[in-house]
């Protein structure tokens, strides 16, 4: 979970959910204003909507996990949270880039006006990042590539340029 601000100045609260072994992002959970335990049961429900919920969930020390609704929404879900270890970087090393790669690579340059400007941008983001950004952790494959065991070549030698983000990023794609 980080913190973002809107032109407007206003505290929006994003919550990443990924599959640390796929480097996948399942979704993101956007809120705006202060923080408690039920907007961040309402955020993890946004970022897994449409999806089954996950066996583990990986969490930090951060007192927000410690809410009672955050524990009860667990326990109903049938999650087990591990939390990471502290002082050992290595552990939420993963969630981590992905936090900054979100906020390096996107937020700090775009601007957005609303929550749902937000969560807009963001799902624009998430699709670029599954399926066409290669990742250094998993070999130059995309997060994609590993769900669905596939690895199809790439041929440079005829290709026109698709954009992303609106206009950010292109990647190259067969013409």
């Amino acid at each position: 979970m980080f913190r973002c601000e809107s032109a407007t100045l206003r505290t929006h609260w994003v919550l990443v959910v990924m599959d640390q072994f796929t480097r996948r992002i399942i979704g993101f959970g956007v809120h705006c204003g202060s923080m408690d335990g039920m907007a961040l049961c309402c955020m993890f429900h946004r970022a897994i909507r449409g999806q089954s919920p996950p066996k583990y969930l990986s969490s930090d020390h951060d007192p927000l996990y410690r809410f009672h609704q955050w524990k009860a929404n667990l326990r109903v879900l049938e999650v087990t949270e591990i939390k990471t270890v502290p002082y050992v970087p290595p552990i939420a090393s993963v969630r981590r880039e992905a936090i900054g790669t979100v906020r390096r690579e996107y937020l700090d340059r775009i601007l957005f006006w609303t929550t749902v400007d937000l969560e807009a941008k963001l799902t624009e983001f998430q699709r670029y990042y599954n399926g066409h950004r290669t990742h250094g952790g998993l070999e130059g494959r995309l997060p994609e590539q590993v769900s669905d065991g596939s690895n199809p070549p790439i041929y440079f030698d005829s290709y026109r340029w698709r954009r992303h983000c609106r206009g950010l990023y292109q990647t190259p794609i067969a013409a």
